[in-house]
């Protein structure tokens, strides 16, 4: 039997696969293969619908003490493009999308004066002036730094944030799980324990997370491996977690700009199909458009993934980074992209319930 067809048989069996057989799955160059395994679990879970948000991202400020080298998009504060968004600013951003928005998805880097009262107020203004949207924000290194700034606890941050507000959050942050990746790339960022203790948190007070994993730096793949597998764990022991988005490293701008290139579509397949079939237990897997760009986006349908986030309105963080896709995509262009890929499209809210089927 080969290493293909004892990995469909465990998957067929409801199975879960091991760390061997993930390897076998990355070092493979049989491509359609890997693809056709991960898009049967994908057809089992939500058949050929596929989810898109309508969805605006606020960058509230690139100002960061975190200093990743990994990043392209963080500031000091002294630079001409240095910038913070005051609240009542984010309010007439939000206001500018059409009736119909879901979902704001806020993310920034650590500022260096901003106190906590700073995202109390902007999580509760959002909730005055849009109360039928859902406040995504802050991913857990923002967390473990207004346990910082404010000297509560995770729990009393979190606490405190969905008396605001607070909604669900994304699941930026986590990188990929290597301490020796840290310690090179960003090592005034939290650890894994860390950051998987603010999740399992988080589900306990009944805020639903995301997870994500950056690849394409200067990990291994059994980093990658590795990372997938603790997600796995952590679902299993503190279930809350809704969707994984696997995204591709753009070095452009960054310190290691030159140093490495930007990873090839084949790998980001493979980790995408990867994902959906370590992560049996995440109900959702996303082809992150913005990342990924739209045509391989588009692909990554077939590799696995049910998702490919939403309209966006304008995200700054990887475009610093030199990515090439549109800063944002009308409802009509994801209808159209998941048409042509053979899927049904189906708009959802931030917690997947389906709003309107493209069938």
């Amino acid at each position: 039997m080969s290493n293909f067809e004892q990995i469909e048989k465990k998957i067929e069996a409801g199975e879960p696969i091991d760390f061997e057989d993930a390897r076998f799955i990355l070092s493979s160059y049989d491509l359609i293969r890997i693809g056709k395994i991960a898009r049967s679990i994908k057809l089992k879970k939500t058949s050929k619908k596929v989810y898109f948000v309508f969805n605006k991202h606020i960058n509230y400020t690139n100002l960061c003490i975190s200093k990743c080298k990994f990043c392209a998009f963080y500031r000091l504060g002294d630079e001409e493009d240095a910038y913070t968004m005051e609240i009542d600013e984010i309010i007439d951003e939000i206001a500018k999308m059409p009736d119909g928005i879901k979902e704001v998805h806020i993310v920034g880097g650590l500022h260096p004066s901003k106190p906590f009262s700073y995202y109390l107020n902007m999580v509760s203004a959002i909730k005055r002036n849009f109360p039928s949207v859902n406040v995504k924000a802050f991913t857990a290194v923002e967390i473990d730094y207004f346990s910082k700034l404010s000297g509560l606890d995770y729990e009393g941050v979190l606490k405190e944030l969905k008396k605001a507000g607070l909604d669900s959050m994304p699941g930026g942050g986590a990188e990929v799980f290597s301490e020796r990746v840290r310690k090179k790339l960003y090592p005034n960022k939290i650890p894994y324990e860390k950051w998987a203790e603010v999740h399992a948190i988080a589900h306990r007070l009944n805020i639903p997370t995301n997870a994500t994993l950056l690849f394409g730096h200067i990990e291994t793949d059994d980093e990658i491996i590795d990372h997938l597998f603790k997600l796995r764990k952590l679902q299993q022991e503190h279930p809350g977690f809704l969707c994984f988005i696997p995204l591709s490293f753009h070095p452009a701008n960054t310190p290691l700009e030159g140093k490495i290139q930007k990873v090839d579509a084949v790998k980001e397949l493979k980790v995408l199909a990867l994902s959906r079939i370590i992560l049996d237990n995440f109900p959702h897997i996303k082809a992150y458009w913005v990342m990924l760009s739209p045509k391989i986006g588009q692909i990554g349908l077939h590799f696995g993934a049910d998702d490919i986030d939403g309209t966006i309105g304008q995200e700054r963080v990887t475009h610093a980074a030199g990515a090439k896709s549109p800063l944002g995509l009308a409802r009509d262009n994801m209808v159209e992209m998941i048409k042509n890929a053979g899927f049904i499209p189906v708009e959802r809210d931030a917690l997947y319930n389906e709003i309107e089927v493209y069938d």
